[in-house]
């Protein structure tokens, strides 16, 4: 791509007219069609022949916040080749907001080729590919249907992650699964064709900080015999959006060579109905030790992310952080633009979500509220999978969750949606990145001195 012959795009917020920097002729024709700066309106300017010269962008009102907003030129202009002008903030935020809300997911059918972005001079180019790179490995897996991305092509797409990078890999999977003491996994999974498995990632020096990224990868959850209704199965492809980000969350990482040891978890299930599948009213043994009565088949995530928190937890990480896919309660309380963050040390939950404020990726505080642990009591075993009376679902999940960690410094948990119902900055319609910029951002601060 060329600078010279980019078309020039120029941002230009809600009352900014008069200020831009636009010729006569470009002001005149602004006005004539009404433009004054309203967010995510494209208009284009063409010559005395016809021909596109620049694209007007308005911002509307920023109110003081990072601009992401230019997602939207992304997303709404043809193809081409563009250049940034005017007012659109941080270069390297704004280019990677205009390179996310481009994004395509073409695999079963071709559409509009996405406009192309040159650069910012300013803009960090390696710091805006590997984030780019990382949330389009995640919507990729999340988009692709479970035919196509069962548990044996998850795991396949997770060694091509590690090929790239030079990690080790380790797979547990099938009957193995129950000799290296990973029952719950393993009774999840069990009824699928394809095999449940733990896929274990390393990558960097065993003297560096350890941190530990765990993501549920249920590629496909009918709910089990608890079966879900036909419209609550419909995206349940996006069940393993919890692996799905950790996956692209661990590009990122890797690709800045940030100074930590990384491990990546990632327990992958397909939560099946056959003969063989899992029971309500079951108790299973866990690998910490503790018995789980099954109130619930749908609520299978927190089995299998219990198994893979209590391995990670053995080697006490400075850092542990799961992400899941784990609630609709979260969605009801906070909707799908707001994950639930959860952490056992006040000052790392702040220091992501502030994270996630100056990347344009948020994320909501909720509390680990014992009082609710009692929700989960069982009269025959040390605990219930799903709390009675239904409160606090996203609550009592991540309580669940906290009785599987015990030893590692500070233990992050993510109840994320990994889909985009609406069209927002950045954000097209469907699988989504979701706290893979806040928490890359929050360990690059945390881990580089």
């Amino acid at each position: 791509m060329s600078k010279q012959s980019a078309i020039p795009l120029i941002f230009i917020p809600e009352g900014g007219l008069e200020a831009a920097p636009l010729e006569g002729s470009q002001r005149a024709w602004a006005e004539a069609n009404r433009f004054t700066g309203q967010q995510g309106r494209l208009l284009a300017v063409p010559d005395s022949k016809g021909r596109i010269t620049a694209w007007l962008f308005g911002t509307g009102a920023t109110e003081g916040r990072p601009v992401f907003v230019a997602g939207l030129a992304g997303a709404g202009l043809p193809e081409g080749d563009y250049q940034l002008q005017g007012e659109y903030g941080d270069p390297t935020l704004a280019a990677i907001a205009f390179r996310l809300g481009a994004y395509r997911f073409e695999t079963y059918r071709s559409g509009a080729p996405a406009p192309r972005l040159v650069l910012p001079e300013a803009a960090d180019g390696a710091e805006v590919e590997r984030q780019v790179r990382g949330a389009s490995l995640a919507r990729d897996l999340i988009n692709t249907p479970a035919n196509d991305l069962g548990p044996d092509a998850l795991e396949a797409r997770a060694r091509e992650l590690a090929r790239a990078h030079g990690m080790s890999v380790s797979v547990t999977a099938g009957n193995d699964l129950l000799e290296q003491n990973f029952p719950m996994i393993h009774a999840v999974g069990r009824a699928s064709a394809q095999a449940p498995r733990l896929i274990d990632l390393r990558w960097g020096k065993d003297t560096d900080p350890k941190v530990t990224l765990v993501g549920k990868g249920v590629t496909f959850d009918t709910g089990g015999l608890d079966i879900k209704s036909p419209t609550g199965m419909l995206m349940m492809k996006k069940d393993m959006g919890g692996a799905a980000n950790v996956l692209g969350l661990a590009h990122a990482i890797m690709d800045a060579g940030l100074p930590v040891r990384l491990r990546v978890l990632l327990p992958v299930v397909e939560n099946a109905i056959a003969g063989n599948a899992f029971r309500p009213g079951d108790v299973l043994r866990s690998r910490a030790g503790l018995s789980v009565e099954i109130g619930n088949t749908d609520a299978e995530g927190r089995l299998i992310l219990a198994d893979a928190l209590a391995l990670a937890d053995e080697e006490t990480p400075d850092l542990l952080v799961d992400m899941a896919t784990l609630t609709g309660a979260a969605r009801i309380a906070l909707g799908p633009e707001l994950p639930a963050l959860y952490s056992t040390d006040d000052r790392v939950a702040a220091g992501v979500a502030a994270a996630g404020l100056a990347a344009e990726d948020p994320l909501w505080p909720m509390p680990l509220w014992s009082p609710y642990a009692g929700l989960l009591s069982s009269r025959i075993a040390d605990i219930n999978n799903a709390a009675s009376g239904g409160h606090a679902g996203s609550v009592t999940a991540a309580l669940f969750l906290k009785r599987f960690v015990r030893n590692a410094g500070t233990w992050v948990h993510l109840d994320i949606f990994g889909w985009a119902p609406d069209a927002r900055p950045g954000r097209p319609v469907g699988g989504t990145d979701q706290a893979i910029r806040a928490l890359y951002g929050f360990v690059r601060q945390h881990y580089s001195g």
